[in-house]
């Protein structure tokens, strides 16, 4: 059992700040000074003033965090905690399609590594994507890693041509049609709101589909009491303490992003103890990066 007295204490000691994904666990999203999605913490990572931040995600996050804030400590509470679909893309995939495509903007989605980052044009989230790419005058658009926030974004962008990866989330990908059907026939009129980086038949079921951040709204304002809701099951949480007298169904086969799980008060304890699993990212790598990130910040 974690000491919530004493890792505040060390909080204030370490002038630090804790961001947390909405996917990481209940008890670090509460303990946390702010939670959200992509978008909004590297918003918060772009202005925050402290000496350390925690970040409670996985290691891209970290690294978002780091290449806004070269002067600050990050730290990552388990150093495992890693995205898959950021390593679905060779870069070299990049280098050739800038010389197969005239006016050719490589739009790459946070999820990515660094080095992807800095090979970019500019940066998105799945709350950003469509408004960024908009504002691009690019007729060709490289949308790299996942192809399916890539496709949700060219459906409101038909006037662009897009060339897209083969990468995705894995934990979206396999969400199953046939579990949310089932949902749809015990629950028929129930709205069904899904995150863009699902696969195409989900999609194509949704009646609202936006970032976790959307979603979440989506569900407040709504004035529905249940919804059923096809992303990752760390939004629950905040689903239930936005909304606590709505109802909200998941798949049967819980979408669950084993590497978020990995952040836990008790790690989060020991790296504001140690200064362990601190964020590092070659100067010159995190120039190239920073300057896709900044141009997502100023698009957005």
């Amino acid at each position: 059992m974690v000491d919530h007295e004493k890792l505040l204490k060390l909080k204030r000691e370490q002038d630090a700040v804790i961001l947390a994904h909405y996917y990481a666990c209940p008890a670090v999203q509460d303990i946390a000074d702010y939670v959200g999605d992509s978008f909004y913490l590297s918003k918060i990572a772009a202005k925050i003033k402290c000496r350390t931040i925690v970040f409670a995600g996985v290691k891209f996050m970290g690294e978002c965090a780091k290449i806004l804030n070269p002067q600050k400590i990050v730290l990552m509470p388990d150093a495992r905690a890693d995205c898959f679909m950021a390593h679905m893309i060779d870069n070299n995939f990049i280098r050739e399609s800038r010389k197969r495509y005239t006016d050719l903007a490589v739009v790459c989605y946070v999820n990515s590594t660094t080095e992807t980052k800095a090979c970019s044009d500019v940066c998105v989230t799945s709350a950003n994507a469509v408004t960024v790419v908009s504002k691009l005058p690019n007729k060709n658009i490289l949308f790299i890693p996942d192809k399916n926030l890539g496709h949700y974004v060219a459906r409101h962008l038909p006037d662009k041509n897009f060339i897209f990866n083969d990468g995705f989330c894995p934990i979206h990908e396999h969400i199953d049609v046939q579990e949310i059907n089932r949902l749809k026939k015990e629950h028929p009129s129930v709205k069904v709101l899904v995150h863009p980086e699902c696969n195409a038949a989900i999609i194509k079921i949704a009646d609202y589909i936006g970032s976790t951040s959307g979603i979440i709204k989506f569900a407040a304002e709504n004035t529905d009491r249940e919804f059923i809701i096809a992303t990752e099951i760390g939004i629950k949480h905040r689903l239930e303490q936005t909304s606590p007298s709505k109802k909200y169904y998941f798949p049967d086969t819980t979408p669950k992003c084993l590497n978020m799980k990995l952040n836990t008060l008790e790690n989060v304890l020991s790296v504001l103890k140690t200064g362990k699993n601190a964020i590092t990212v070659p100067t010159e790598l995190a120039v190239s990066a920073r300057k896709a990130l900044t141009k997502m910040l100023e698009l957005a």
